[in-house]
């Protein structure tokens, strides 16, 4: 039984992992603007929204 749940957690990994880094990746480019035009609120949004997707991808990493 374990190990047919660590399949799953595997597999549910590979599939999620490259969405997470896209999102990432769009994060990205959203601070790269935000900061551009001096808008902190969105400076500040982006970030928290970047730390989360961080978290995700470490938890499906490790």
């Amino acid at each position: 039984m374990r190990d047919v749940m660590e399949a799953l957690r595997k597999r549910e990994a590979e599939e999620k992992v490259p969405a997470i880094r896209l999102e990432i990746d769009y994060y990205l480019m959203t601070l790269y603007d935000a900061m551009q035009e001096d808008d902190e609120n969105a400076v500040k949004l982006t970030k928290e929204k970047l730390q989360v997707l961080s978290e995700q991808l470490n938890g499906f990493e490790s």
